[in-house]
């Protein structure tokens, strides 16, 4: 829901409001059905709206309360905004619309930075005291909202995207070497604070941060599950169930919350059939569920309409299809990367960005399953890591999730492109060293919920929905859900090849052939096959001029790649030359040079 951007000068200086305007209208596609401006010395605010709370122009924003002093600017939804609202009114706070951002602007008022603790959401935020011309951000527990700032001596700008901030103009567009490796190693996750641009930082998730008028600031990390057994549910397994079941239901509940239908992305596989199943148990009629496949590509299917068509005739949903032809996928490329706000590999940012295209005609807001797996430990490289003695959890991460060892990616790229460290491997080492998580496993989910989902999965849905002005509500995510998955013991989750708490209660609502059937991703097979037209694209990107200037990838190794595609795999098997060939085609279309 929206774009937001801004401006604070440190310098005595007016905001450029001309630099704000290109910002804001940058994201238009995430906010086509309005948009504002507001200024005050030093600061300067841009936003554009999509009506999903409040379809009045008393939720237009920015949002000023000039009796509080204060002005924000808003993106995403506070799912219980109305609880929070009875609370403020019962100590006399009172309303003037029905919009969620007006209660956040008044909880501030009310509660100072600790306000978030109380939101339930998915939320990215910009308030500006008036009195003190303080700026303070905000970002969710899990990151599903994002804000990408730019900040040197003179001025602090931040937008919902990283494109917008490039729009506003003066931005180091190096390459950074840290976030280079990390791209290489995590198959294109960059996690929070950097990005693969030098001068581009993101704010982390569950932070606040308070920006002072001379450009200090302090952060405030607000939720941090601790990943160890602190549950009165003890290891019984039907216990579990029933504690998850019941935080589903109302996981799935809280992202009902809208004033325009919402619908659900249901690729057939269990965790989105699960939201569809408990959408129908709370009285649901005539839901709108999405599908999408593609045409099969050297012998792999590219559709598991068999496994949704299933669910949408089990539940009654009103079901629509959509199969997209391999000779779309150049241009669907060039669209899903030109939405993307980092480079991106997994292909099935493809599929959403062309899903989206079409549920966004339908709908404005839909349920999707994403984050299934991290929280409940669905995928197959789990096991090996859970293993592992705890001390031992950072090399069986390395071993079982990196792409590449740190000297195979140094050889890749050209000497002045390569970081002299292992950097990827630093980063798990400190992440899994902080207190909390009991085993090696516990240890491996709270860094990749914490800090890498946001940047693949999370990030991915959130671009490709967000560039046709469609809302994802992701339930898996719910912060409560969270919570007791981190607490869960280990071989609960692991138990029937991953998910198994999760699969007991699909055995409970869902055809057995859904909880039964092998695991699925969103298959585009012209893209993982390196398709004729796709082929053509990926030369053209990494034998341009510019990309030979940039020389980030050792020249040699690049004609490799392209002389033999789909023999140089890393380590789960995608394609090296699609992760070389997106970092380069991202960057040519942003116009980065």
């Amino acid at each position: 829901m929206c774009g937001l951007s801004g401006e604070m000068r440190f310098d005595g200086g007016r905001p450029d409001l001309a630099a704000v305007e290109r910002m804001t209208q940058t994201l238009e596609s995430r906010g086509p059905d309005g948009r504002g401006t507001w200024s005050l010395g030093a600061v300067a605010l841009g936003h554009r709206r999509l009506k999903i709370i409040d379809l009045s122009e008393r939720g237009a924003q920015p949002m000023t309360d000039d009796r509080l002093g204060l002005t924000a600017v808003f993106n995403g939804c506070i799912y219980n905004h109305r609880e929070v609202r009875r609370r403020l009114e019962d100590v006399g706070h009172r309303f003037h619309s029905d919009s969620d951002t007006e209660v956040l602007v008044k909880a501030y008022a009310q509660w100072g930075r600790q306000c978030v603790d109380l939101l339930v959401g998915m939320f990215a935020f910009a308030l500006v005291e008036h009195h003190t011309g303080r700026v303070v951000l905000g970002r969710d527990r899990l990151g599903i909202k994002p804000l990408y700032v730019t900040q040197d001596a003179d001025r602090l700008r931040f937008a919902s995207t990283l494109p917008a901030l490039l729009a506003g103009g003066g931005v180091d567009t190096s390459l950074d070497p840290v976030a280079l490796h990390q791209y290489m190693s995590w198959h294109g996750t960059v996690p929070a604070p950097r990005t693969v641009l030098a001068g581009v930082r993101k704010l982390p998730p569950a932070t606040v941060r308070i920006v002072e008028r001379d450009g200090t600031h302090h952060d405030h990390c607000y939720w941090q599950p601790s990943y160890t057994r602190h549950s009165e549910l003890g290891t019984d397994p039907a216990l579990w169930r029933e504690a998850v079941h019941d935080a589903l239901r109302t996981a799935v509940r809280r992202r009902t919350v809208a004033d325009v239908p919402v619908g659900v992305l249901l690729s057939g596989g269990l965790d989105s059939s699960l939201i569809v199943a408990l959408l129908a148990e709370a009285g649901q009629e005539d839901l709108p569920t999405f599908a999408m496949g593609f045409e099969a590509e050297s012998g792999e299917e590219g559709d598991e309409f068999r496994f949704s068509d299933l669910i949408a005739r089990t539940f009654a949903t009103d079901h629509h299809k959509f199969m997209i032809p391999t000779g779309r996928l150049p241009a669907a490329l060039e669209g899903a990367i030109g939405a993307m706000s980092e480079p991106m590999v997994s292909h099935d940012a493809v599929a959403f960005h062309l899903l989206s295209e079409q549920v966004a005609k339908d709908v404005k807001v839909v349920l999707c399953g994403q984050g299934a797996d991290e929280v409940f430990a669905g995928y197959h490289w789990y096991p090996p890591i859970a293993a592992a003695t705890r001390a031992g959890a950072p090399a069986a991460y390395a071993d079982a999730y990196f792409d590449r060892t740190h000297a195979d990616l140094t050889a890749m790229l050209h000497p002045a492109a390569a970081s002299a460290r292992d950097v990827s491997t630093e980063f798990v080492r400190a992440h899994m060293a902080a207190p909390g998580a009991d085993t090696a496993l516990d240890a491996a989910l709270r860094m990749d919920v914490h800090a890498l989902m946001p940047d693949d999965p999370v990030k991915r849905v959130d671009n490709m929905t967000m560039a046709w002005g469609l809302e994802a509500r992701v339930p898996f995510l719910d912060q409560d859900l969270v919570e007791l998955a981190a607490a869960c013991p280990p071989e609960l989750k692991l138990d029937q090849g991953g998910k198994g708490v999760l699969k007991d209660i699909g055995r409970k609502v869902l055809p057995p052939e859904i909880v039964d059937r092998p695991k699925g991703y969103f298959p585009v097979p012209g893209v993982r096959h390196m398709a004729g037209p796709v082929l053509d694209r990926v030369r053209e990107a990494l034998t341009a001029p510019e990309a030979r200037r940039r020389a980030v990838f050792d020249q040699r190794h690049v004609a490799e790649l392209l002389a033999e595609p789909d023999r140089h795999r890393a380590r789960r098997g995608a394609s090296t030359l699609w992760q070389v060939a997106t970092l380069e085609i991202w960057l040519q279309v942003h116009g980065i040079h």
